[in-house]
């Protein structure tokens, strides 16, 4: 089989599920707690790797929050967020819908504006120097309650434009979709784009899939490997035309499998499913990585790989334009020689 390694390294990409505290590595985090006279319970930055040993979501998530900690100033999500995009960028990501947290913070006596105005800074600065566009996509965090989702998106509110969406991420152990369903009707009239965890291999996965169609009406799916096992399911997926946003090196930790083989399973159905990173500082793998490990466990072809990253931009929140646009500039690099076009209709 073709080695595609270092085409995937060079193909421009699109990421559509990153959460953005979900990429502080050790060495940030060591120099934000000690800017920030704060006490780590870990000797060294190996040490601290070395303590990322997660069997599930629940084992991740209490690591995930401890380590949000450090982030206290705007200027620490100025620099958390620069870092992730010049990663990003020096990985031929050219666009990234980022998502930020900010009950994980707010909860901590942060204020709302001091997070948002250090990632649009980052933004601003990133895009400015190194090209890569970005939006910011605001997930509530399922495992406090609907009244302090609706509460942060009030606070959210003078900052419309510089968020596109809304999402729900955390712990999914009863906390079905339908718990935050007056939120998510109030974001929609507030014209925000929706989209929901469905995480791997949970409790009711179908079920919670089924709601985030039915009960909330979403535009995308994070996640939703455990379509698969619902055919009426699938189907709908595909007939509304929704995307999923799979993270494959995050998968492997915390289920049995990295989900390679579901991935190629959804291209093969024709379903619009993506690569992504997750939280790549405690799964460790950035875009390349994901992309590349999938190719080689589940045998994608060239053509396979390529919509993938195409999959990624149509099922972005770009504007048509945009769209059009990184969509060609694809298709310039791979040289486009097949018998399907990725560019719009």
């Amino acid at each position: 089989m073709e080695n595609l390694d270092n085409f995937i390294k060079g193909m421009p990409k699109a990421e559509l599920h990153v959460h953005v505290e979900g990429t502080l590595e050790p060495e940030l985090k060591f120099q934000l707690a000690k800017r920030n006279n704060l006490d780590l319970p870990y000797e060294s930055e190996d040490e601290m790797r070395a303590a990322y040993d997660f069997n599930d979501l629940t084992s991740f998530l209490k690591v995930y929050y401890e380590g949000m900690s450090v982030l206290l100033t705007e200027q620490d999500f100025y620099e958390l967020t620069y870092a992730y995009l010049l990663k990003a960028h020096s990985q031929n990501v050219v666009y990234a819908e980022i998502f930020f947290d900010p009950q994980g913070h707010t909860s901590r006596g942060i204020a709302f504006d001091t997070v948002i105005n250090g990632i649009r800074r980052a933004q601003i600065d990133a895009e400015k120097k190194y090209g890569i566009m970005t939006q910011l996509i605001m997930c509530f965090l399922r495992d406090m309650s609907s009244e302090s989702a609706m509460e942060t998106l009030e606070h959210s509110l003078p900052y419309k434009e510089w968020i596109i969406g809304v999402g729900l991420d955390s712990d999914e152990r009863t906390n079905p979709p339908i718990k935050f369903k007056d939120v998510f009707e109030r974001a929609r009239r507030e014209n925000f784009f929706l989209t929901m965890h469905c995480d791997v291999d949970q409790q009711d996965s179908t079920v919670h899939i089924w709601q985030t169609l039915n009960e909330i009406g979403v535009d995308r799916i994070d996640h939703g490997v455990n379509s698969l096992e619902d055919g009426v399911l699938c189907r709908e997926i595909k007939d509304r035309n929704l995307t999923l946003t799979v993270c494959p090196i995050s998968n492997g930790y915390v289920t049995e499998s990295m989900k390679t083989a579901e991935i190629k399973a959804m291209l093969e159905k024709g379903m619009n499913v993506t690569v992504n990173s997750d939280d790549p500082a405690y799964f460790p793998g950035y875009m390349n990585e994901n992309l590349i490990v999938t190719q080689r466990k589940a045998g994608l072809s060239k053509a396979q790989v390529v919509q993938l990253s195409a999959n990624a931009f149509e099922g972005s929140w770009l504007a048509d334009e945009d769209k059009a646009a990184f969509l060609r500039l694809l298709s310039e690099y791979v040289a486009w020689k097949y018998t399907f076009n990725i560019l719009p209709k």
